[in-house]
């Protein structure tokens, strides 16, 4: 079977977001759609949206498995985020497969840029690191817990996105837990957003299975070198994050542009 370019593109795409999200822990993911419109040649921006959708949902559960086993995992407090978030996420994905694609891409291009900026603000690792939602704690958690799950999980299906750097100032802001305690139990959430996204679009027939396996499986790689570079450098990973998060920024800026030229 011969190989094809698109196909050599759609792994070095997957290989690009695995090893970013690797190297500074989230946010690989929102470079998934414009790398498939634009670095692929994925014509549908829904087919893209829908396709990245079970690549971020897949290569987040790799990930979960690690942060449990070293007890970064609030499962109560994730499965409550998390059902909310995934009927969220099912009214995102139906909204956004309704809305022409060219005003899809302005708007994730716009989202991006936010993002990027939300990156570049320090995050305070200060928290609770013994919350845990129980029969006391239950009336004052549940509320937030499930109104920002559905807010965070709408954002997620509209996008297309596993809305880590989304879920983990949510799940901060609704529980008051710790950031390395909200990253760990925010993976569940990322997979069941993306998953549940990535469902919706399927049964639109709007996901390309064979681009899905490539991109997942140079997700694969690319987070497996992001692993041992991570290791070797070390008290870097500040500038790595921020230089990143100008890239996500330009990005957002070239997708809006991009996005807006059709419509002018």
């Amino acid at each position: 079977m011969p190989i094809h370019f698109a196909d050599i593109a759609t792994v070095l795409s997957g290989s690009a977001v695995g090893f970013i999200l690797a190297l500074v822990g989230g946010g690989g993911s929102i470079l998934a759609v414009p790398l498939l419109v634009y670095g692929v040649g994925v014509a549908s921006p829904h087919v893209a949206i829908g396709t990245s959708a079970i690549a971020v949902a897949i290569s987040a559960l790799a990930n979960v498995m690690a942060h449990w086993r070293a007890g970064n995992v609030r499962w109560p407090c994730a499965i409550v985020f998390s059902l909310a978030g995934i009927a969220g996420a099912f009214a995102g994905a139906g909204v956004a497969k309704q809305l022409d694609g060219e005003k899809l891409l302005i708007l994730f291009g716009l989202l991006m840029i936010v993002i990027g900026a939300l990156m570049l603000k320090k995050r305070a690792g200060r928290g609770d690191p013994a919350i845990r939602l129980t029969a006391t704690t239950a009336r004052q958690l549940m509320p937030m817990l499930v109104g920002t799950g559905f807010a965070v999980g709408l954002l997620a299906g509209f996008f297309g996105i596993g809305g880590g750097f989304l879920i983990v100032p949510g799940l901060m802001l609704a529980t008051g837990m710790p950031l390395i305690t909200a990253i760990g139990t925010s993976l569940v959430a990322v997979v069941a957003f993306g998953a549940s996204t990535a469902a919706s679009y399927a049964m639109s027939g709007l996901i390309d299975w064979q681009l899905a396996g490539l991109f997942i499986a140079g997700g694969l790689l690319g987070g497996l070198a992001g692993i041992v570079t991570g290791r070797l450098i070390g008290s870097q990973d500040k500038a790595l994050r921020s230089a990143f998060a100008g890239i996500v920024i330009l990005a957002g800026g070239y997708v809006c542009l991009r996005g807006a030229l059709p419509l002018l």
